[in-house]
Order: C-alpha cells, then sequence, then structure tokens
C-alpha cells in the first residue's frame, strides 16, 4: 500500500475513536479493544484496506514499539511521587522480580510440558511474554501523582521496571536457543553481564541523571525569570534519549533507565514541593481528568501565593505528563490497530490455553505464594493477580527476537503465539478492566466510611 492509503485508513480510524468516544465511555470495553477490532475489520480478514508481513517489516516495528514503551515508561515514572524508601515500593519490587520471574518458569514449564515446546523457544516466549504493559494498562495505573492506593501504584511500578527486567530473561532464551545446551559457559557471562551489571547500572544512570538536570533546571528558570513558557516536551524528548543512549552505551538497560529519568525528575520536583504537600502540576492548576497546566494562567494570578520553584516544578511536570501521555495513547492506537491487520494470518489455538494458564493461574499463583503481610489485602491481591496485561512491550521482545537470527519455524512459534496472546489480553483484560476497578472503588469507599472504622 501507499503512504497515503496507510495515512487515510488511519486517519479514518482515529476519527472513528473521536467520533464514539462519548459512547465508548459508557460501556465496559477499553479503546485498545475497540482499536483491535477495528484492525481486524480493514485487514485481510475483513474490507482488506490494510496489509503486513511481521518478517518484512519486523525491523521497523521492533524501533517503532520500542519508542511507544520508552514514552509510557517516562511518564510512569513521573506518575510516582512516593519516597523511594514507602513501604508500598515494595509490592512495584515483588511483582516486577519474583512474581515476573516465577510466571516466566511457568509459562515455560507449560509450553514445553503440555505443547512440547522445546526449552529454548519456550523460555524465549515466557520472558517475552512475562512482561505487564505500561502502554495498555493505564487505566489500572495511578490515576495521578497523588494517588498512592497500593493496588494501582504497585501496578505502575511493576510496569515501569518489569519491561526492562525481562530484557536478560529475552536475551537467555535467545542463547538458549542459539548456543543449546551442551556447553553452559555462555551462562556466567549472561549472568554477569546482563543481569547483575545491567539492570542496577540502567536504574542508576537514568535516575541520578534526570534528577540532576531536573533541579538544574529548576534553578536556571527561577533565576532567569522563565517558570512559564519554557519548551517542556524538549526536555521529556531531550531526558528520554540522553538516559536511553547513555545507559545502552555502558551497557545498561535502557528501558530501566527511562523508567528511572521519570523517577528522578518526579523526585527532583517533590524535593522542591515537599513530598507530604500536593504534587506541584495540582498546586499550578488541578484539571479534573487531564494533566495540564496553561500558562497563561499561571501567569495571571492564578498561583500568586506559590513560589517560584513551585511554579516551574508544576508547569515542568503537567507540560511533559501532558506531552507523554498524547504521545502514548497516539502509539497505542497505531499499534493495536495494527496488531488487528496481522491477527487473523498469525492466529494459534494453542494461545487460548496459554492465555488461560497465564491470566487464570500462573500470575495469580505467583501473586499469592508472595508473602504480603499487611501490604496488601485479600480481595487487593486477586486484582493484582488479575490485572497482568500484556502489549507493546511483549511486541517490542517479540520484534527484537525476531531480528536476531530466529530459524524460521522458531520465528513463526514465537510470533503466532505472542500476538495472539497479546490480543487476547487487550479483549479480556479489556472487558473486565473497567467493572473491577468500579467494584473495586466502590467496596474501598464502603470500607473507608464505615463507622466502625
Amino acid at each position: 500500500m501507499s503512504f497515503v492509503a496507510w495515512l487515510a485508513v488511519m486517519g479514518a480510524v482515529l476519527l472513528t475513536l473521536a467520533l464514539t468516544s462519548s459512547y465508548l465511555r459508557w460501556l465496559p470495553v477499553t479503546t485498545s479493544a475497540v482499536c483491535l477490532v477495528l484492525g481486524v475489520a480493514i485487514g485481510p480478514a475483513g474490507f482488506g484496506l490494510l496489509r503486513l508481513d511481521i518478517k518484512d517489516a519486523a525491523f521497523w516495528m521492533e524501533h517503532l514499539t520500542e519508542v511507544a514503551v520508552l514514552f509510557s515508561l517516562f511518564v510512569c515514572g513521573l506518575k510516582l511521587r512516593l519516597p523511594m524508601g514507602d513501604r508500598r515500593w515494595r509490592v512495584a519490587f515483588a511483582l516486577a522480580g519474583p512474581v515476573m520471574v516465577l510466571t516466566i518458569a511457568g509459562v515455560t514449564l507449560l509450553l514445553h510440558l503440555a505443547f512440547g515446546v522445546a526449552w529454548g523457544p519456550a523460555l524465549l516466549i515466557g520472558a517475552i511474554l512475562a512482561p505487564t504493559d505500561p502502554v495498555l494498562a493505564s487505566l489500572v495505573q495511578v490515576s495521578d501523582a497523588r494517588d498512592a492506593d497500593p493496588v494501582r501504584f504497585g501496578l505502575t511500578g511493576e510496569a515501569g521496571l518489569n519491561d526492562g527486567i525481562a530484557f536478560p530473561f529475552v536475551i537467555l532464551g535467545l542463547l538458549l536457543i542459539q548456543q543449546g545446551t551442551d556447553s553452559t559457559a555462555w551462562l556466567d557471562e549472561w549472568a554477569i553481564k546482563r543481569l547483575l551489571w545491567a539492570v542496577p547500572v540502567g536504574l542508576l544512570t537514568g535516575y541520578w541523571m534526570a534528577r540532576g538536570i531536573g533541579r538544574l533546571t529548576l534553578i536556571m528558570r527561577i533565576r532567569n525569570a522563565d517558570s512559564t513558557f519554557s519548551p517542556n516536551d524538549y526536555l521529556a524528548l531531550a531526558l528520554i534519549a540522553l538516559a536511553y543512549v547513555v545507559a545502552e552505551t555502558i551497557h545498561g538497560y535502557g528501558f530501566l533507565s527511562v523508567f528511572a529519568a521519570g523517577l528522578g525528575l518526579r523526585q527532583a520536583e517533590a524535593q522542591t514541593t515537599g513530598h507530604g504537600h500536593t504534587p506541584a502540576e495540582q498546586l499550578v492548576q488541578p484539571v479534573v481528568g487531564h494533566q495540564h497546566v496553561d500558562p497563561e494562567a499561571a501567569v495571571h494570578g492564578d498561583v500568586e501565593h506559590l513560589e517560584d520553584a513551585q511554579v516551574a516544578a508544576g508547569i515542568m511536570m503537567g507540560d511533559m505528563l501532558s506531552f507523554g501521555s498524547l504521545v502514548e495513547r497516539a502509539m497505542e492506537v497505531f499499534l493495536v490497530t495494527l496488531l488487528g491487520v496481522v491477527l487473523v494470518a498469525h492466529w494459534d489455538w494453542r494461545a487460548l490455553l496459554i492465555a488461560f494458564g497465564l491470566f487464570a493461574v500462573i500470575r495469580p499463583l505467583c501473586v499469592a505464594v508472595m508473602p504480603w503481610g499487611r501490604l496488601l489485602d485479600g480481595r487487593q491481591r486477586l486484582l493484582v493477580g488479575w490485572f497482568g496485561i500484556r502489549g507493546i512491550g511483549s511486541l517490542y521482545y517479540l520484534f527484537y527476537a525476531l531480528n536476531h537470527n530466529l530459524a524460521p519455524s522458531a520465528a513463526t512459534l514465537c510470533a503466532d503465539i505472542t500476538l495472539s496472546v497479546v490480543a487476547l489480553s487487550i479483549l479480556v483484560h479489556g472487558i473486565s478492566t473497567q467493572p473491577l476497578l468500579a467494584r473495586y472503588e466502590r467496596q474501598k469507599r464502603r470500607f473507608t466510611s464505615s463507622p466502625s472504622r
């Protein structure tokens, strides 16, 4: 298809979403589920308006999904304002660490024992499907920086962390396929370079770089009386790019670095405003349901009672959240529509059993066996166990694997199972998310308003 035809079809999809948004908001479906159905409708199985060959498009799809994940990881980091020593961080760490590793092991065993998949491809698929998604899981994440609900905070932190922590296990699966099990001499190098070095280096690089740049930026803007009109979208792009490049240059994980950059920038804002106070972007101009700051409103007296540092920090954070969320939503629509276009050609019936095992058995059990103590109560553990949404992060790892010399049979297997399971996650989680969250919020309000409490 020509570039003009692609633009025409995508414009029609966006217009459809814009015109039907007022109706969709009352239905228990997400935008991603609608985009998936639209993709199937305009693909070869429907009207045949769009066609996409996964093998031919693997190179640019890898980088396109990579960009989408980077923006989403940065926004995830910006939303998490609790101090790093707060106990609620333990939920995110447990989900992104032990729970994810156990999930990889569970999916690997399921593929090998139930379907006879060799250990190498089974481990690779398990690692590809293990990370929860920072792009498609926005409904279950924190709504803004004031939201410290342990379920949403834990799921947001998990989505930000495990897209990077899954990387060494994807590489382990590729090495197992390419090197085999006859010799394990490569295993020590993998553990040292890909796990023990790359994970902490990625986190520390992005965090301290963004925290330092954030403080420097605020100081310069206050000194130059430039709190309201500086291009904060440029700063967001610069931080994402620099955090990623520096981490990759010193062999750390760029995904973790970009997520940590968002965290570091948020900590710089919290240091300016105070951890115990309202986030700066809400001090400047709280807008219900949308993180945005109007510089004109800030200048003309709406925030005269605030200090210059709070105004500068508020406008900076508000603009970055608004810009990042815009890019995130646009990439979500485009990529999920493309998934719908290729879904029928790559559908694998085994995905039904794999998805059921992953969503309803493996992840809930992995969450249940963790010693949460008082961090999560029973209903919160059930919600966290269910909301393991797979999406754009898994697609990135799929295309990364396809571009690293997989044999045709292994490539087909990985592509078919991954695309099918991600599509099922978009549909199943997309239909169940809003009703379950609404019920959870009602129960929480009833619990907190009870006279006995």
